[in-house]
């Protein structure tokens, strides 16, 4: 299994997104300053996850959250958790 996820900082409130096999072993490497992305917006936590079946498409799923269809859900997102 794979997950896309979105980060979101506490410091700053700005988000991330990326794709992985162990969402708690990515989660730690944010948090430890180990990805340089995200090493200044410490500490970070999970907003949202989705799960796939293959690499392929969680890399797909990924490029579309980063797309402007994408962003326009994630403040759909936001909203709806506020």
């Amino acid at each position: 299994m794979y997950h896309v996820y979105i980060l979101i900082s506490e410091k700053d409130g700005r988000t991330y997104v990326g794709y992985t096999h162990s969402l708690e072993e990515r989660l730690r490497q944010h948090n430890n300053g180990q990805v340089n992305a995200t090493k200044n917006r410490r500490p970070l936590k999970f907003f949202y996850t989705e799960e796939f079946e293959t690499l392929a498409e969680a890399k797909e799923r990924e490029l579309w959250w980063k797309s402007s269809s994408g962003r326009r859900k994630l403040k759909e997102l936001f909203k709806s958790k506020a």
